[in-house]
């Protein structure tokens, strides 16, 4: 009897932290991974568009996802973090509380995101999966995006 050659391909994901909820990104949309510098302001855009960076002459937005899931805002300290998502030709930076590591999930261990999830949680939650026994939200970038660009 061979022994089974079957490969299991796994997928890299970037884990970080939102308040102490634990969420990803697909490892393949993240450019970089920064330390919190502020923004530049942007006049009259919504609360959760803190402002603009100028990151290697890159225009970033920046998004806060705390906001946008309806999680209580803080003030940025040591840990904090932006991340540039690059996703359909949009360049953002996205406010995490945290950035934990970048982690390689088989496909197969995600799951569908929970049915009672409602606003911009239920659109933007791609899926689910447990990681060192901890829940972990998936984010989908581009459902971001899209949700950014209709409330600005």
């Amino acid at each position: 009897m061979q022994p089974s050659t079957q490969t299991v391909s796994y997928k890299e994901y970037l884990l970080f932290r939102l308040t102490n909820e634990l969420y990803a990104l697909p490892g393949k949309a993240v450019r970089e991974v920064m330390r919190w510098h502020t923004p530049t302001p942007i006049p009259g855009a919504p609360p959760l568009l803190p402002g603009l960076l100028n990151q290697r002459g890159q225009i970033l937005p920046v998004i806060d996802l705390r906001l946008l899931l309806g999680l209580p805002a803080t003030a940025p300290d040591r840990a904090t973090r932006l991340i540039w998502v690059h996703q359909d030709d949009i360049d953002a930076a996205l406010l995490a509380d945290a950035v934990d590591d970048l982690i390689a999930i088989e496909p197969s261990l995600l799951e569908p995101p929970p049915a009672h999830l409602t606003g911009p949680a239920q659109r933007v939650i791609h899926a689910v999966f447990r990681y060192q026994e901890q829940p972990v939200a998936l984010l989908d970038p581009a459902a971001v995006f899209a949700f950014v660009k209709e409330a600005a």
